[in-house]
């Protein structure tokens, strides 16, 4: 829809029909890793130790490597202004649920004054709303950052149904699969979208930029996106008869509008443009700077704050915006109404329709009650005064400096496991080929045992190194086998990834990472 795609070093166009989207096949997935060992948990053996022979974790360099690589996805932009300043990019994914709940995307714009897109969506309740939102968002921004000039050409090329120039080029690993249903109702909710900005008559055309306008951009498409995600699932509501019974499957897609609104998200959005970066973040993922001191040391910058529990200015946020009777009742064990980790979301209706609605989607759509998550089949408690949750994001402008080198883009699922400190050391050390090797000098008091540890955990690290052309692999191989000194355990994480799928989520999340690379490194 309105855009193009490059993946790897192919580029192909997807064409825009007035009232449908075509998307491309993807390619063929991947070739199967070598048989593993069929792992299972003995029930009731409190021990963590896997049948068949053997203990789990018993996988060889090959297969971690084709676990871990699968969705690993490297971009190098040219060096011209339509780059923004930005090198390139590495990213890669982890899941922990099945299916995985994460999503993420990377996008040129291409019309106006252009930037690049990243992000990175953590569903919840299903990966259903991720995926729309990795889809539709970017294309939003688009909307609320074009000239008004463009966006009447658009609407001009539409209504006289000649092609339209693309808005957008898409910068997709293989797995990232577009959705090939639900297209006619996200243009016609974009083109409504475009057509308001056309309409208002508030709006004066800039010439220049202006610091606060993308700001209010970003907060607007974020706002726009989940106001139509919920008008779209209130006229499925509508058209739906009582108690129906639905047709094979449909119940399942992940474009279902009511599926959609039901599940949620966070998202964190880098936008970066003539050497400024805006971050747009919801929820609880990060995006945190790579700083390279004059002194060659690494310092990690935060630019996202987390919207849960945790942060005292998003609690009384939350508290102040309901009476002072819900108090007790409004965050209960971290999560709003005793349910939901973050205080800001996209979708998530339950915690933001009216009674009402709610009650007539309990009542008469069990059919997408039971494709979504089981915690989501009830209505919250001590539902008194929505809505409770927000889609408003927290904008935060940077103006790129000489020692900012990249931006690490990442869902929590990284930041539960790793400090953003070692987060930045690790891609600072990998950018700079830190196999410069210091020379091994023994000290006074140490031991043979002692020296040959030493000399394993280099040997780790220099292997781990070689292992990972990706950046974003590395940051997942460190996360997961990390031995507390800085080095791999291989046998910490062979187990790791090989926990059965009913058990992998008690000891981590999905993992979703992309790291953007803006400077060259000092040497």
């Amino acid at each position: 829809m309105l855009g193009r795609t490059g993946t790897f070093s192919r580029r192909c166009r997807f064409e825009l029909q007035q009232c449908c989207c075509s998307f491309s096949s993807p390619p063929p997935p991947p070739p199967p890793p070598p048989d593993l060992p069929k792992l299972y948990y003995p029930a009731g053996s409190g021990s963590r130790r896997y049948r068949r022979g053997q203990e789990v974790g018993q996988m060889s360099s090959a297969q971690i490597n084709h676990i871990l690589k699968a969705n690993e996805h490297s971009h190098t932009l040219p060096r011209s202004p339509t780059s923004h300043g930005v090198l390139g990019f590495h990213s890669n994914m982890l899941p922990s649920n099945h299916p995985g709940e994460d999503r993420r995307s990377s996008a040129t714009c291409l019309p106006g004054r252009g930037g690049m897109l990243f992000g990175v969506f953590d569903g919840h309740a299903g990966p259903a709303c991720a995926h729309t939102i990795s889809q539709r968002l970017f294309y939003y921004i688009a909307v609320a950052t074009l000239p008004l000039k463009t966006l009447a050409e658009i609407e001009q090329a539409v209504e006289e149904e000649r092609p339209i120039p693309p808005m957008l080029e898409w910068h997709k690993h293989p797995q990232d699969h577009s959705c090939p249903d639900g297209g006619a109702i996200s243009f016609h909710s974009l083109r409504n979208y475009w057509q308001e900005r056309l309409t208002d008559e508030d709006q004066e055309e800039e010439e220049e930029e202006d610091d606060g306008r993308l700001t209010s951009a970003l907060v607007n498409a974020f706002c726009r996106l989940d106001y139509d995600l919920s008008v779209e699932a209130q006229v499925h509501l509508s058209m739906s008869s009582p108690r129906r019974v639905s047709l094979p499957g449909e119940g399942l897609s992940l474009s279902n509008p009511l599926r959609v609104a039901l599940s949620g998200c966070t998202a964190c959005v880098a936008h970066i443009s003539n050497g400024v970066l805006h971050v747009a973040n919801l929820g609880d993922s990060r995006a945190v700077l790579g700083v390279q001191e004059p002194d060659g040391r690494w310092s990690a910058l935060s630019l996202t704050n987390d919207h849960n529990a945790q942060n005292p200015d998003e609690l009384q946020r939350i508290l102040g915006e309901h009476p002072p009777s819900e108090s007790r009742t409004l965050v209960r064990h971290d999560r709003l109404l005793g349910l939901l980790l973050p205080f800001r979301a996209f979708g998530d209706v339950r915690f933001k329709w009216s009674t009402e609605m709610l009650s007539r989607v309990y009542e008469t759509r069990p059919d997408v009650l039971s494709a979504v998550s089981e915690a989501v089949r009830m209505p919250p408690p001590h539902y008194l005064t929505p809505p409770y949750l927000s889609a408003q994001p927290e904008v935060t402008r940077h103006c790129i400096r000489p020692a900012d080198k990249f931006l690490v883009l990442a869902t929590d699922g990284l930041w539960e496991l790793m400090h953003r400190q070692i987060v930045v050391q690790l891609v600072g050390e990998q950018l700079t080929g830190l196999q410069q090797q210091r020379p091994i000098i023994p000290g006074m008091g140490m031991t043979l045992g002692g020296l040959q540890s030493l000399l394993l955990e280099r040997k780790g690290r220099v292997m781990s190194v070689l292992d990972d052309q990706n950046i974003a692999t590395h940051l997942l191989r460190h996360a997961l086998g990390d031995d507390g000194y800085g080095a791999v355990a291989p046998n910490r994480l062979a187990k790791m990834l090989s926990l059965p799928a009913d058990l992998a989520r008690r000891y981590r999340d999905d993992i979703t990472i992309t790291v953007i690379h803006l400077n060259e490194p000092d040497v």
